[in-house]
C-alpha cells in the first residue's frame, strides 16, 4: 500500500519546511483550500462536465461519498465516457484521482468500469488512480440484499439502484463492514470477517445464496490487483494541500438525495451535501474553499418520491426527449419538471454555494413560455421552510412565475452577451432569487459547450 507521507512527518514537516510555532504561522489561505462541486437538485445535473472543466487546472480530483450508484457522463471528442465509481477528473492526464474513504467500492464494478472506459480511449489511468484504504467494500451479497429489501417493500419500494450501496453503509454503521485495509491486511482476518458478514445476511435473508469459498478465492485475486492504487488518503491529501496542490472534490448524487437533508426515505445512503466532503475525505471545514452548485435549467429525478414541479404532460415529455433524460446507471427514464427555486434555496442554505453552474439551458430553446416554481403553499399558507415530511411535500401547492422563452438555438453560443435577451433574463432571475452568482452555463453535451459568464 502506498502512503502519501509518513504520519510522523505529516505533523513535523509540511512542504519541505519545519513547522513554526502556531502563533507565528500564517493563517491558512486559498492555497490550502479545496474546490467542491455538488449537485443542487436530485442528481443528474451535469456535474461530470463541470468537474471535467475544472479538472484541467487541478492536481487532484476526489470522490468523497456514494458508490457506483452515481453516474456521470463526460463527452470528449465525440467519445462519451460513463463514470460510476471513478472521479470524472480521471480523463485529465495531469491530475491524480482519489476514491475517498467515504466511498463504498464494488471492486468487480470498478475494474469493469476501467476496462470499458479504457476501450473508449482512457489511457494511463494506472499512474493516476488512488483509492483510500479506509473505503468500505461492496460485496455481491450486498447487491443481492438490496434487491431483496426492495422486494420486501413491494409497492412501498424506494426505487434504489440495487447496487448494494444502502446495505454496505448499513454494514459500516453496524461496525461489521469490511474495508480495503482489511482486504490488504492479514488475509486470515479478512476471511473471518467475510464469513461473519455473509452469515449475518444469510440469517436475515434465508433465500440469500452466497458461495463463500468462491468469493474468497475471487477476493484473494483482488489483493494484488488493487494494492498498487491504495493509499492512506488523509495524510496524502493534507500533504498535497500543504504543498500547494489544487484539489477538486466531486460530489456524487445530490443535495435532495442526502440521507439527512433530502426527501427521506427516498434518498441515497450517504451525505451528498457539503458535510460529506469533510467526513468522506478527512478534511476540516477550514479547508473548504469555493462550493459550486450544479443546477439543471429544469428539474429531474429518478425513482420514487415527491416532486412538486413535475410535469406529467406534453411539456414533461418534451423535456425528457430533448434532454435525453435517461439515468446513466439505471437506464430508467427521468421524471421531468420545471425549475424549482424553493428547492434550490433550501439546498443553498445547506451547502452554502459560492457560485452556480446552470446546465442544459439549451433544452428550453423551443418553449414559448417557461414556468419557474418560486415558493410553496400548504393549506393556503405560504411556507417559509422546506418540508421535512414527504407527505407534506407531496401535497404542497407550487407558486409559479412565467417567463417568455427565446425560441432559438443557443447550442453554438460561447459568449454570455450573445445569448438571447430572454435567456439572459432567465439566468438573472435565478441569481436574483438565490442570491448566488451563475458562473457557468451549459448549452450542449460536448466538453466545449459551456459559457463562462465572468
Amino acid at each position: 500500500m502506498r502512503r502519501g507521507v509518513k504520519m510522523a512527518e505529516c505533523f513535523v514537516e509540511m512542504n519541505g519546511q519545519a513547522l513554526a510555532s502556531p502563533r507565528k504561522r500564517p493563517r491558512r489561505d486559498d492555497t490550502h483550500k479545496v474546490t467542491v462541486v455538488l449537485g443542487a437538485q436530485w442528481g443528474d445535473e451535469g456535474k461530470g462536465k463541470v468537474v471535467d472543466l475544472l479538472a484541467i487546472d487541478a492536481d487532484i480530483v476526489c470522490r468523497c461519498q456514494g458508490g457506483n450508484n452515481a453516474g456521470h457522463t463526460v463527452v470528449v471528442d465525440d467519445r462519451e465516457y460513463d463514470f460510476h465509481l471513478l472521479p470524472s477528473g480521471i480523463i485529465n492526464p495531469k491530475c491524480k484521482s482519489i476514491i475517498g474513504n467515504g466511498v463504498v467500492v464494488h471492486l468487480p464494478g470498478l475494474f469493469d468500469e476501467l476496462q470499458k472506459n479504457e476501450a473508449k480511449g482512457l489511457t494511463n489511468w494506472k499512474d493516476r488512480l488512488l483509492i483510500s484504504d479506509r473505503a468500505h467494500i461492496v460485496f455481491d451479497f450486498h447487491q443481492q440484499v438490496d434487491g431483496l429489501q426492495e422486494l420486501e417493500k413491494g409497492k412501498k419500494s424506494l426505487g434504489t439502484t440495487k447496487k448494494g450501496i444502502g446495505p454496505t453503509y448499513s454494514s459500516k454503521a453496524t461496525r461489521n463492514g469490511i474495508r480495503i485495509a482489511d482486504l490488504l491486511g492479514d488475509y486470515s482476518q479478512f476471511v473471518e470477517k467475510f464469513q461473519g458478514l455473509a452469515a449475518v445476511y444469510q440469517r436475515m435473508f434465508p433465500d440469500l445464496q452466497v458461495d463463500v469459498e468462491a468469493e474468497l478465492v475471487r477476493y484473494k485475486a483482488f489483493v494484488e490487483r488493487i494494492r498498487p492504487y491504495v493509499v492512506e488518503s488523509v495524510s496524502y491529501l493534507h500533504s498535497a494541500l500543504w504543498s500547494g496542490q489544487k484539489v477538486l472534490v466531486e460530489g456524487a448524487n445530490a443535495a435532495m438525495l442526502d440521507i439527512d437533508f433530502g426527501t427521506y426515505p427516498y434518498v441515497t445512503s450517504s451525505n451528498c451535501s457539503i458535510g460529506g466532503v469533510c467526513t468522506g475525505l478527512g478534511l476540516p471545514p477550514c479547508n473548504i474553499g469555493e462550493v459550486i452548485g450544479v443546477v439543471k435549467a429544469y428539474t429531474t429525478r429518478v425513482g420514487d418520491g415527491p416532486f412538486p414541479t413535475e410535469l406529467l404532460d406534453a411539456t414533461g415529455n418534451l423535456l425528457q426527449t430533448r434532454g435525453r433524460e435517461v439515468g446513466v446507471t439505471t437506464k430508467r427514464k427521468r421524471r421531468c419538471g420545471w425549475l424549482d427555486l424553493a428547492l434550490l434555496q433550501y439546498t443553498t442554505m445547506v451547502n452554502g454555494y459560492s457560485a452556480l453552474c446552470v446546465t442544459k439551458l439549451d433544452i428550453l430553446d423551443t418553449l414559448a413560455e417557461i414556468k419557474v416554481g418560486i415558493s410553496y403553499k400548504s393549506k393556503g399558507e405560504k411556507l417559509n421552510y422546506f418540508p421535512s415530511n414527504t407527505a407534506e411535500l407531496a401535497g404542497v401547492e407550487v407558486e409559479y412565475i412565467t417567463l417568455p422563452g427565446w425560441q432559438t438555438s443557443i447550442e453554438d453560443v460561447r459568449d454570455y452577451e450573445k445569448l438571447p435577451h430572454n435567456a439572459k433574463k432567465y439566468i438573472q432571475m435565478i441569481e436574483e432569487h438565490i442570491q448566488v452568482p451563475v458562473k457557468w452555463i451549459g448549452v450542449g453535451k460536448d466538453r466545449e459547450s459551456i459559457i463562462n459568464v465572468y
